[in-house]
């Protein structure tokens, strides 16, 4: 039986209609891998001789001190990032197998992501160094399987809270702010947790109780799948009470005000576009890595604008570049109405403006480290409007990926998304105004710096309407294309 699963998943990738896109996304993931082993793999190797080399401490109980952290990451990348194995159940369901053997090949194919084995490569080095340094090998052995066993428990924890996202949000939250806390000195919660990592070393027979919970986590996760394993799972909606969002006031921009109310519906109703919103908001902080000091490497001033262009288009970014994707689900009924493309483009460009004004606003707070600063972000909102908004347009037209609007899954792109056109139009969203701002600043002066990016960005708003002539018709050429790839299934 897993022959044929395996057989059937072979032909499944070969014969996809992406198949090239497949191969080359495939191939991209393995140097990403790759690169991300070796990271890993120094890590393990040089962690416990840089430690000692700073005087910073025991190693392992400095390591220890900080896993939690580390095990909250990995759930965080988990949810985010990896693929739940629901999708590929669906066809199976017709043909006459077992249910056990159905879930237990998916819960299987898990436990062989990369976000499992991939932790190997920092804690087997790291465990070795251990016990060359003189450190007990069975406290090492029951500390190593211990660690294991609770990146394995994110694994199926991850499954079973798939969609949740209220709790998940909420763990995120109250890991950050304990992180703030204990980088300001308020509260340390690494005082509580340490102890546990460090019994597991300390007292080898830990470990058991961590593999006693991955054994019971994977269990409910077989039942829950065995459980829900039907055609109609998931189609039964829940009942509430009928609210109406009519949004009249939109009505004076005639078929603008159409398109924006079905955008601003489409935000607040699903899951997938209330995370683009949420991820916008965490770009605002983003600049906190660049614009305070805080990091040695990001304090040369051209980093500056890189860090006012992510601040003020987060949702230019996460929203705007699978433009027409939100549409995927009625794109073909909306091209079969007599819609004018210029509008449609439109509305969604006004969207991406508002937001991008109302992210600058927020981030005003980066007032507090000067004007400077904040010149910075200003000026980046300038870019983003008059160049950026125009940039992922243009190149929504060439990421045909239909969106899932009830999932949070690939919220950071999908395999159609990875082309040259629209690699080649990401040079200019980000390394353009890098260029532009180091011109003025190092042959004129750092205010002709951001002179020249807000220029750009002037001139872009200036030839608006030429631009949108041109991202139209390419729309156009993409049409039928687009339409193709919308209908087939993930």
């Amino acid at each position: 039986m897993l022959k044929h699963f395996l057989r059937l998943e072979w032909k499944s990738f070969f014969r996809s209609a992406s198949f090239k896109a497949n191969m080359a996304i495939k191939i991209a993931m393995i140097f990403a891998a790759i690169y991300f082993m070796l990271v890993f793999l120094g890590l393990g190797i040089g962690a416990y001789y840089f430690i000692e080399q700073n005087n910073w401490g025991d190693p392992l109980q400095l390591v220890n001190k900080f896993l939690v952290y580390y095990v909250v990451a990995d759930l965080y990348l988990r949810y985010m990032l990896q693929k739940m194995p629901v999708t590929n159940i669906r066809p199976l369901l017709y043909l006459p197998i077992k249910k056990d053997k159905v879930v237990g090949y998916s819960l299987g194919k898990t436990m062989f992501s990369f976000f499992n084995w991939s932790h190997a490569f920092f804690f087997v080095p790291f465990s070795v160094v251990l016990v060359i340094n003189g450190y007990a090998t069975v406290g090492v052995i029951g500390w190593h399987l211990g660690m294991m066993a609770l990146l394995f428990c994110n694994n199926f924890i991850n499954i079973l809270v798939n969609n949740k996202d209220g709790l998940f949000y909420v763990l995120i939250a109250l890991f950050s702010v304990l992180g703030i806390c204990q980088y300001y000195g308020f509260f340390d919660i690494t005082v509580f947790t340490a102890p546990f990592f460090n019994s597991l070393y300390g007292q080898p027979w830990m470990a058991f109780l961590a593999w006693i919970l991955l054994i019971a986590l994977i269990t409910s996760s077989f039942l829950y799948f065995k459980n829900h394993m039907y055609l109609d799972a998931g189609l039964a909606g829940k009942t509430l009470v009928a609210k109406t969002e009519d949004y009249m006031w939109l009505n004076r921009f005639g078929i603008l005000g159409t398109f924006l109310k079905n955008d601003i519906k489409l935000i607040r109703r699903n899951k997938r576009s209330k995370t683009a919103v949420i991820m916008s908001v965490f770009f605002i902080f983003y600049g906190l890595f660049f614009l305070t000091g805080g990091i040695e490497a990001y304090e040369g001033p051209v980093w500056k604008i890189f860090a006012g262009i992510f601040i003020s288009g987060g949702f230019l970014f996460s929203f705007g570049q699978f433009v027409p994707s939100w549409d995927s689900s009625y794109y073909p009924l909306m091209m079969s109405q007599n819609i004018q493309y210029k509008e449609y483009l439109a509305s969604k460009w006004y969207l991406m403006v508002i937001a991008t004004l109302v992210s600058t606003i927020l981030a005003s707070f980066y007032i507090y480290f000067g004007w400077d600063t904040y010149m910075a972000v200003l000026v980046g909102a300038v870019y983003n409007i008059g160049v950026n908004s125009y940039l992922v347009l243009w190149g929504g037209a060439y990421i045909k990926t239909p969106i899932d609007l009830s999932s949070n899954k690939k919220a950071f792109g999908d395999k159609q998304a990875f082309n040259a056109k629209t690699l080649m139009l990401t040079l200019p969203k980000l390394i353009l105004p890098l260029g532009f701002y180091a011109l003025g600043h190092y042959w004129v002066s750092p205010s002709a710096g951001y002179l020249f990016v807000a220029l750009a960005g002037v001139l872009g708003f200036a030839f608006k309407n030429k631009v949108f002539g041109l991202i139209e018709e390419i729309y156009k050429k993409e049409k039928y294309k687009t339409l193709a790839a919308y209908k087939q299934k993930p």
